[in-house]
Parts: C-alpha cells; structure tokens; sequence
C-alpha cells in the first residue's frame, strides 16, 4: 500500500480548489506517472477541457533536471511549486512568475532530526526557493516569521494561505467495533504495531452505537503522527505515568504513526516507568482507522514541540474530542481557543491537562463546540484563493 503524505494532500486539494475557482485560466499538471484526473481530482469533462497532464520521466533529480528542463521548453505564465523545491532553472529563467510553499523549516530547530543528507538538500532548497521564487506561500504566521527570520525574506513576497480543513472518512459499525475490539484486546498490550483491520466502508457509525462502545470500553488518549523527536513523544509518556497513578480506570495512551528518523525507544521508556501495559503502539493507520480511533477517544495529545501548520487538531476537533496541544509554533493559532494548551517541556503540565480533558465534564463540552466551530476558519478554497492571488500577482519585488 502506499501510503499518502501530507504533500501530496495538500497539492491534490489545492490543484483541484484552484481548478474550480479559476475558469479563466487553463493549467498544466506535471507529473511522473499518468494521472487519472476525473477520480484523482473530482473533474467532470469540461473542466478536464482547461487542464492538461505532461509527464516527465526522470528517475533523478526529477525536479531541476526533467520539470527545469520542460519548463524552459514550453514556459508556462506562472508556476506553483506546492513543496519547498523550486528548479534550480528558475535563478535563471525571468519570464515565469513562480510561487512556492514552504510548509515548515522544522530541519532548522530540529536538526538532528533528519538524517544529514536529507537536512542538507532541506536547507539549499527552502533558501534557494525563498531567494528566488517570486513569492513564498506559507502554512501559519509561525512559519511566515520562521522563513523572515532564517532567509532575510521580504514580508512584500509572502503569504500566509492556511490549508483547509480535514474532512474526515466515514466508517462503518464494523469499522468502530474493531477499533472497540481492539482497545479491549489484550493482545494488543504486547503489540508491536499490530494493525486494527477496519472494513473500508463509508457508512457513517449510528450515534447510539457509538455511545454504547464508549461506555463500553477502556478509556483512551490518542496521538498521531510521525514518531520522531520533536513530536515529544518522550515526555507525553513521561505524563502518562501521572495520568495513570491519577485515574483509577487505568486508561490507554495509544500512539499511532509511523517510525521517522532520530526515532527513540519509546516502548522502553513506558516499561522502565511501569505503565507499558496502558501504552499501545499502533503504526501507520490508514484514513479510515483514524477516524474511527478519533472518534472513539476520549482526549487528544498532541505536545509537539514544533508544527508548520498542525493538521492533527484539527481533525480532532472535526471529530469532536476534546484537544490537549502545545502552546509553541503554530499550534495556538491553529487550535484557537479550542484546545488546552501546555508547556510541552514540562511533563507536569501535560499530565494536567490530559486529566482536565478526560475528567471534566463541563470543560469537555466546551471545547467540543469550540473545536467544531474552530475548523471552519480553515477550507481549501481560502487557501488556493491566495495562492491563485500571488500567481497572478504582477507587481512583485522578487528579490
């Protein structure tokens, strides 16, 4: 299976809003392989008239060999580049206007944690992309001051488009019971990225059904993301002790996501501590599995220490869990006043919060309603409106 990043949600949502909204405007997709518009982008036959599909076969260096070539071919009006890595070409080439998306420079606060090759070729490009594209499209204010800050960027040649909401899958009955039959399983305290197994249905689970299982199962906190340093993970467990000596249920911390680089021994941290048994790593989940272990949690944890944009929250609060967050980078201007915020650097206070969140009643309800209003400032179409903006921007000061 392969699995979807982030990047490429954002290009697929940001291509196809741009699409719709810009009828006056034919657009050119470059591409490795083919593409199937009509599923892959929700085009019906007359808009699929305004774009075309170029693909470029370059098993190398795709971006400053095969795109730099082909644009110098056949240069179109302008170019949006929608992760980090503009052509190389484009120092060079002055009858493109291009806009390129940096979504974070976490390799910069964080460097151990990217392998050196990979934060070498991170900071040669996001400079030579801040440098050289005609504008600079960003995720959050956190990062609009991170890329003034690190790359000297005029504030004239950045704009802040944050990405639209999630919207999240629907699952089935059978979907939510094996998530609650896997909470309840022992087997799975032992598990070592056992998978849930969802069916991959899109029925939406009965609200009573629902209920039912939530009265019926062991509590839990949920964490997704990529398990590497800066998410903090080591902490968050270190708060997990506190939360279970503090909660005579014994609830579940469950951890889902993919090992990344620099990434610890987690599973030993939970066991010198003693709470190995309410800690459960799950791995990569696919987008069904998400929504209904969101929607069977009780909080969510999410006390990075850094985020570009933090899209985890707000699938939380699309799924009505009350937020547990960091107070740094762009987490508080994501969640709102929606979420409790924590020092992420004191272990104590996450605990706190996570108890705050589980417990009250009254607390809980509020920030349910005021996560579900939280995401409505956030759609794909704002975003690609100021992206469309800066590519039709002519009076730029490039560099």
């Amino acid at each position: 299976m392969k699995l979807s990043t982030g990047t490429e949600r954002y290009s697929r949502e940001v291509i196809k809003a741009l699409v719709h909204m810009a009828p006056q405007h034919e657009f050119r997709l470059y591409t490795r392989a083919p593409l199937d518009l009509s599923a892959m982008l929700a085009f019906d036959s007359s808009i699929q008239e305004r774009v075309s599909v170029v693909i470029i076969r370059q098993p190398r260096l795709w971006t400053h060999i095969g795109l730099s070539r082909e644009v110098a071919k056949h240069p179109p009006d302008a170019l949006f580049i929608p992760a980090h890595v503009l052509p190389i070409s484009m120092a060079f080439m002055k009858v493109t206007r291009t806009v390129v998306t940096i979504h974070d420079v976490g390799f910069r606060h964080f460097p151990l944690a990217h392998p050196w090759r990979q934060r070498f070729y991170l900071e040669w490009g996001t400079w030579f992309s801040a440098r050289y594209a005609t504008s600079v499209v960003v995720d959050s204010e956190a990062t609009r001051r991170d890329v003034q800050r690190f790359y000297r960027t005029r504030d004239s040649r950045i704009a802040v488009a944050y990405p639209g909401a999630p919207e999240l899958s629907k699952v089935t009955p059978a979907a939510q019971q094996a998530v609650a039959e896997f909470i309840s399983s022992s087997a799975a305290v032992q598990s070592s990225g056992q998978r849930i197994r969802a069916p991959l249905h899109s029925e939406s689970v009965p609200e009573e059904l629902q209920q039912s299982q939530e009265s019926q199962q062991t509590p839990y906190v949920l964490f997704i993301g990529t398990l590497q340093p800066r998410k903090n993970l080591r902490r968050l467990i270190q708060a997990w002790r506190i939360v279970v000596d503090s909660d005579r249920r014994r609830p579940l911390l469950i951890v889902a996501g993919a090992a990344g680089w620099g990434g610890e021994d987690l599973r030993y941290e939970a066991e010198c501590l003693g709470i190995a048994d309410t800690v459960r790593f799950v791995g990569y989940i696919s987008d069904v599995e998400k929504t209904a272990l969101l929607q069977g949690a009780r909080t969510f944890a999410f006390p990075s220490l850094y985020e570009g944009f933090g899209l985890p929250v707000l699938e939380a609060q699309q799924a009505g869990i009350p937020v547990v967050c960091s107070n740094t980078s762009s987490l508080p201007e994501v969640a709102g006043n929606a979420a409790l915020m924590v020092d992420p650097h004191n272990h104590n206070d996450i605990a706190e919060a996570l108890l705050l969140a589980m417990n009250d009643d009254s607390l809980r309800m509020r920030l349910i309603a005021a996560g579900s209003a939280n995401v409505h400032r956030f759609s794909w179409s704002q975003c690609a409106a100021t992206v469309l903006k800066m590519l039709e921007k002519t009076d730029y000061d490039c560099l």
